[in-house]
């Protein structure tokens, strides 16, 4: 059966360690794994990307595989070829697919026809390559994500999303703290809270961003207009100043917290440049794991297909 990474929810929370076991064994041997060795791997973006696209360019090379970085706009997708057609003629040419889009049902839609592994680079609805990097840095840091808390500040995107999922199926307690109006996806929120049910963690979503720092282990935050909603950009801001990542709110949470953002950052909105430049900040060790966490996506899911 061909496996896929469409949402974080596609892996059990034993799956879940074992791509974070590969990644920690991909970074202390960057070069030593290379089951990719004479394979090839279509990465396909429909929107902009430098960590994605850099980390997975690097990584299908680092594996042995040779990576086609392919700007969407410039293939037949762009001029109305099907995804379903796309997913067949592609998987008779390279081992893998590695889409980033926007609709989440395009990524579905080309597992759905794929017979080689797809994986989401990042949707409209998750992010799950992301996360996989988010648990590998806390992990590094506090020694596994079980019983962490993380908060996170913000808007309730793919981000958010993921982190929820991830971090239900690792057993973390997540919090999620948004403005009225921009919360996480009720459905989502919902499956968050079983899985956390079965795995010892547990789910909370706030209005108030002061009483979810508080103690927190983990303070994260993402930018408050993401990509394809640039025309809400000047709107957003007011509803979203209270959940700007400061010094306030690294003084409620835990005294050694970690302060995460998955990039790019807009410093002076949601996060001040204290914070993101300062002793608590892990936002580039974050960065650099998107390319081992991918590595071990990659290799995992070689195994497995």
């Amino acid at each position: 059966m061909t496996r896929h990474l469409l949402s974080d929810a596609d892996l059990s929370t034993v799956e879940q360690k074992e791509i974070l076991a590969l990644a920690v064994a991909c970074k202390a041997d960057r070069i030593g794994r290379q089951p990719l060795r004479g394979k090839s791997v279509a990465l396909i973006f429909e929107k902009p990307s430098t960590r994605t696209r850099f980390s997975f360019d690097v990584g299908v090379y680092e594996l042995g595989g040779h990576p086609l970085v392919v700007d969407a706009s410039t293939t037949q997708l762009g001029r109305g070829e099907t995804i379903e057609d796309t997913a067949q003629v592609l998987s008779r040419y390279v081992h893998a697919i590695v889409l980033r889009t926007s609709a989440h049902e395009r990524v579905a839609r080309l597992a759905a026809a794929a017979s080689v592994p797809v994986v989401n680079a990042l949707s409209d609805d998750f992010h799950p390559c992301q996360s996989l990097a988010d648990l590998l840095t806390i992990s590094e840091h506090i020694g596994g994500p079980a019983g962490v808390t993380l908060t996170y500040l913000g808007d309730g995107n793919n981000v958010a999303h993921s982190l929820l999922l991830a971090g239900a199926i690792a057993g973390m307690h997540v919090r999620t703290a948004c403005p009225p109006g921009y919360q996480p996806d009720v459905s989502i929120v919902g499956e968050a809270t079983a899985l956390a049910a079965s795995t010892g963690g547990s789910i909370t979503v706030t209005t108030d961003p002061l009483a979810a720092a508080e103690k927190a282990d983990v303070l994260y935050t993402d930018v408050w207009t993401s990509m394809g909603q640039e025309q809400e950009a000047a709107e957003r801001i007011t509803p979203f100043l209270p959940y700007a990542l400061d010094a306030e709110k690294v003084r409620l949470a835990a005294p050694d917290v970690l302060v995460m953002h998955c990039l790019p950052a807009h410093r002076g909105e949601e996060i001040s440049a204290e914070v993101a430049d300062g002793p608590h900040s892990l936002i580039f060790d974050q960065a650099e794991n998107r390319l081992h966490a991918q590595k071990g996506l990659l290799c995992w899911l070689e195994a497995h297909s």
